[in-house]
């Protein structure tokens, strides 16, 4: 999930005993913070921040009561008792809905960004015709999952009787109706979800630091020959600043100035794909086993939008079209698929073993076209690296601020926070500066955790006491993605280290 607005839904938590209150208008998506883990029992009551989202964005929808407030007393402790009645999305209250088609413009945004100039080097270390139908079948798993956790978020809030959850709630919701010996765990499956989404965001932070200064040393290497660490460091007081911009409005014509710099970028960089294309005989169709698990970690950080998904559903006017065969979520879905698999095959075949971590760096120097090309990609990358970051220091920041008191103090925590995020980020992009194994670390580490490993086991929980279908085929199945999503986490993380610690630019 990359470019995709990411805007959160913070969650502030006062003690005592839960109570009804009407839905308010709240601040747009991804993920709640947890900031009831920090300042109480899971039995505090949530209370939403008030705040005016920009028009046109996706706003999170949460019911009226707290999370503790759904576990009641008696048969009815874990909402295991008939809510067949009960239909989840005639409770939403939504200020600004969004159409069939706007959520698929968000789909498409949510799944497109870095990840797919990247998608050449992953053909590069799977083969040309291994990444071919990998990435197909990759993409096909991974939409599998989406509709998977959607499944499960519309289960649990019917047995619930919620409006509607997110990804960490649906994994807090799943144990806490599950089998008595996990019921414990709600909350740490709740925090083990946010912890790695903030890991994931923070992963694509990195990466987009490193390609906006990769970019640009390209650029300048024509006239002047500078370290990658000089640009970084230059980097650093621009980033900081636009990253001190705490309300999300003043950010909506940045994320579109991103968007269509970004579209004319990945246009132009197909037209130079596209040229004198060599014989597909001239690039290797299958890689060996010891660079596989690296396109593994670089497909699955492609595609990994599910955090977006439920938020996109949560907000539709009609949320019937999101799922089913021809629903937004599967048309979505194929369009990347195939973009994913267009960019990496002809990328793949038209620089051989010289493609780079992004293709933008493989841009032939010099031409102006081709230095337009890398600008305009930095400068997109470069402005939507404060959508990303959005998602973690509002993960970060209730915690931060619960340990201050005054409103001074409180302001001056969290802007120190952001600060020392950024500059994280940057120290981290310092230290492993090659492009193409980090990619594939973040995607093996976090990506796989939520997009291939939560949601077969979120889903194993969840129907754990409706039943998983005729000769538990739904079981073998969530069986057998679990051990292909950790296989995954397992190889495609040594393999990333590994090229990290030797050293190996990209």
């Amino acid at each position: 999930m990359e470019d995709l607005t990411p805007l959160t839904n913070l969650q502030q938590c006062s003690e005592g005993a839960p109570r009804k209150k009407k839905m308010t208008e709240r601040q747009p998506l991804l993920l709640q913070s947890d900031a009831s883990d920090y300042e109480g029992s899971r039995g505090s009551a949530a209370r939403p921040v008030r705040s005016s989202p920009p028009d046109n964005t996706l706003v999170n929808v949460h019911s009226e009561d707290s999370l503790a407030a759904a576990s009641g007393s008696g048969d009815d402790e874990h909402g295991l008792t008939d809510k067949s009645n009960y239909n989840p999305t005639h409770h939403r209250t939504l200020e600004h809905p969004t159409s069939n088609f706007d959520t698929l413009i968000h789909l498409l945004k949510g799944n497109i960004g870095t990840g797919i100039l990247a998608m050449p080097d992953a053909f590069r270390n799977a083969g040309l015709y291994v990444g071919l139908f990998g990435t197909m079948i990759m993409g096909a798993i991974c939409t599998h999952c989406m509709h998977m956790l959607v499944r499960c978020s519309h289960e649990l809030c019917q047995r619930f009787e919620r409006p509607a959850l997110d990804f960490s709630e649906v994994a807090f919701y799943s144990f806490e109706s599950g089998p008595e010996g996990l019921r414990r765990y709600s909350i740490l499956a709740r925090r083990i979800v946010t912890t790695f989404l903030f890991i994931t965001q923070i992963g694509f932070c990195c990466v987009y630091f490193l390609f906006v200064a990769m970019n640009i040393k390209e650029v300048m290497d024509h006239y002047y020959n500078i370290p990658l660490t000089i640009y970084l460091l230059i980097l650093l007081a621009p980033m900081i600043m636009l990253n001190l911009v705490r309300n999300l409005k003043y950010l909506t014509p940045v994320s579109l100035i991103a968007s269509m710099l970004t579209v004319a970028g990945l246009a132009i960089s197909f037209w130079y794909m596209l040229q004198d294309l060599p014989d597909v005989h001239t690039v290797n169709p299958v890689a060996t086993w010891v660079t596989l698990p690296l396109y593994f970690g670089t497909a699955v950080y492609a595609f990994e939008g599910i955090g977006v998904v439920l938020p996109l559903e949560n907000n539709m006017r009609t949320p019937q079209d999101f799922g089913g065969t021809t629903g937004v979520l599967n048309t979505g879905m194929v369009i990347v698929a195939c973009l994913y698999t267009a960019v990496g095959f002809f990328g793949y075949l038209k620089y051989g073993e010289h493609v780079r971590g992004s293709i933008t760096l493989n841009l032939p120097q010099g031409e102006v076209l081709s230095e337009l090309v890398r600008i305009s990609m930095a400068v997109a990358i470069f402005l939507s690296y404060t959508l990303q970051f959005y998602v973690p220091v509002n993960i970060v920041e209730p915690f931060v601020k619960s340990h201050f008191r005054t409103t001074e103090t409180r302001n001056l925590s969290a802007t120190v926070l952001r600060i020392a995020l950024v500059t994280f980020t940057c120290l981290l992009s310092i230290c492993i500066p090659n492009l193409g194994p980090i990619i594939s670390l973040v995607g093996a580490v976090s990506s796989s955790t939520l997009a291939l490993i939560s949601p077969p086991i979120i889903e194993m929980i969840t129907f754990y006491n409706v039943g998983y279908g005729r000769y538990n085929w739904m079981l073998w199945k969530d069986f057998l993605i679990l051990i292909f999503g950790l296989c995954g986490f397992v190889f495609g993380t040594w393999a990333s280290l590994a090229q990290i610690l030797n050293g190996t630019t990209n």
